[in-house]
């Protein structure tokens, strides 16, 4: 791991994949001086500073998440803000938008500007919550928080469960354009539950919870979008009943969007035969005819980004008995080779534009550009390139990860960002 400034760095034989580049799809050298893009030709040739020449090297722009949690304050042994950037850019995500639910709780000014100011190589976006302390009754600051800097609003894992109070959410937000981040759950239903209520709940012999218990909570928050004409952005979804009712709403033209997990396209609820808390997480994994819609709905547009809801947890929250597991996977260092398994009919670019432009969109940032003269913002990358997830190359606090000890395929090389150089040599 290299974490430095940069004065000068040379990436060589290039793809390019960014759709809004003149060079997309283009194999290019890319010159970059002092945090700027200088220059992108066929071939450049310079004395002195970093050169990244590997073949198979593909560059886009700089990747962002919509969903994570860094535990900090509150949470520190299970990451910090630095632990969390590091993990953030070995994964090649030069932006992290950071849920509320850290003690204290991002429900002010002052909690907001204390994750802003962690930000460096990595850009650290906080999402301030909802409600007051995240208890769901009253409204939190949303104002205030929103020109400290808070990209959206959510009570991240607390979903709001009072109609009442997700109305006047949206109609808060409708002031300034801002966007409601809401995880489709109504926890009445879904009390005590451990696991999608299904065929492998019942054989098991652990409480379930139903994919109606997410269904229902979204056509509620759908009903209360239609009537305010506000923004809501759904993360997590995980049943094809969400998938169709979410296309169903964009059809009609609300402005919802919806991101998926890494580990709701790959995994079933079948990866809990063996009781392996690894895999309880949150919302859990569902059945395999849900699986497969989340990738329909990638395929057709329905969803419009990947989340990894990194969720760190210390070994003790783990290797416990199932009840009393915590629910939670660490997903920001092995996105991309998480992805590139999911399925062959989704191509490259696709999986580029579900990390890059869109998320940004969703919630209102800047799209990074591809070209000479503008600051450089990017992901280095090799899809071919085999790596292995290990107590020296984790750079997370946590080990929650399914793929710990095995050989991946699919690695970041290196991260750009406000003239900050982070590789994975």
């Amino acid at each position: 791991m290299t974490k430095l400034n940069m004065m000068q760095l040379l990436i060589k034989k290039a793809t390019i994949l960014c759709p809004s580049s003149k060079y997309h799809l283009k194999k290019k050298d890319i010159l970059i001086k002092n945090g700027i893009i200088e220059k992108i030709a066929d071939s450049v040739n310079v004395k002195g500073g970093i050169v990244i020449d590997k073949k198979n090297t593909a560059v886009s722009i700089g990747w962002i998440d919509l969903f994570s949690d860094f535990c900090d304050p509150g949470h520190e042994h299970k990451e910090d803000l630095t632990s969390g950037s590091n993990a953030a850019a070995a994964g090649g995500y030069t932006d992290v938008c950071l849920i509320p639910n850290t003690l204290p709780s991002t429900t002010n000014k002052s909690s907001v500007e204390y994750s802003k100011s962690k930000s460096s190589l990595v850009n650290l976006h906080p999402i301030g919550a909802v409600s007051n302390q995240l208890e769901g009754k009253d409204l939190a600051e949303m104002y205030d928080m929103k020109h400290a800097g808070a990209v959206a609003f959510s009570d991240g894992i607390q979903p709001v469960q009072q109609a009442g109070l997700m109305l006047k959410a949206l109609q808060y937000v409708n002031a300034f354009n801002g966007v409601i981040i809401q995880v489709p759950e109504d926890t009445s239903i879904a009390t005590n539950g451990l696991m999608n209520e299904g065929e492998t709940s019942t054989k098991l012999g652990m409480q379930g919870k139903p994919g109606i218990a997410e269904s229902i909570q979204l056509q509620r928050d759908i009903e209360l979008l239609h009537h305010t004409d506000s923004c809501l952005h759904v993360t997590g979804i995980s049943t094809k009943k969400s998938v169709e009712l979410i296309r169903q709403a964009k059809k009609q033209g609300l402005t919802i969007t919806c991101s998926v997990t890494p580990y709701h396209l790959l995994f079933t609820d079948k990866a809990l035969d063996t009781y392996d808390s690894i895999f309880k997480v949150y919302p859990p994994l569902r059945t395999e005819s849900d699986r497969l819609a989340l990738i329909k709905g990638i395929e057709d547009g329905t969803i419009d980004a990947i989340a990894t809801h990194h969720f760190p947890q210390d070994w003790d929250a783990k290797n416990v008995e199932f009840e009393y597991a915590k629910p939670g996977m660490i997903g920001l260092q092995t996105a991309l080779p998480m992805l590139l398994q999911v399925s062959n009919k989704i191509n490259l670019e696709k999986w580029i534009s579900l990390l890059t432009d869109k998320p940004r969109t969703i919630v209102g940032l800047s799209i990074p550009e591809l070209k000479e003269g503008a600051k450089a913002c990017l992901t280095v990358f090799n899809t071919e390139e085999k790596w292995t997830l290990n107590d020296r190359s984790n750079r997370s606090k946590s080990a929650n990860s399914p793929y710990f000890n095995q050989e991946l395929t699919g690695k970041v090389i290196a991260v750009v960002n406000n003239n900050q150089l982070y590789t994975n040599e």
